[in-house]
């Protein structure tokens, strides 16, 4: 199965370092800001991206390896 999605950020709460990405099937997945691939551990709202799809922590599905494009 190809995890990998494109979407955009439609949430992010910067001191919290938590987030949304909204997939382009509608589909909402929570991140961390630990999860973004250049390391900045921010990122703007609206934000175009790619991004994975992994089995987060507490068994739900989270994104991963988020970049912007």
């Amino acid at each position: 199965m190809d995890r990998t999605r494109t979407g955009a950020v439609t949430e992010f709460d910067d001191p919290r370092g938590l987030g949304v990405v909204v997939s382009d099937d509608g589909v909402r997945y929570p991140f961390h800001c630990s999860r973004i691939a250049d390391g900045t551990r921010t990122i703007a709202v609206g934000a175009a991206v790619t991004f994975e799809v992994v089995a987060g922590p507490m068994g739900r599905w989270e994104a991963a390896a988020i970049t912007a494009v």
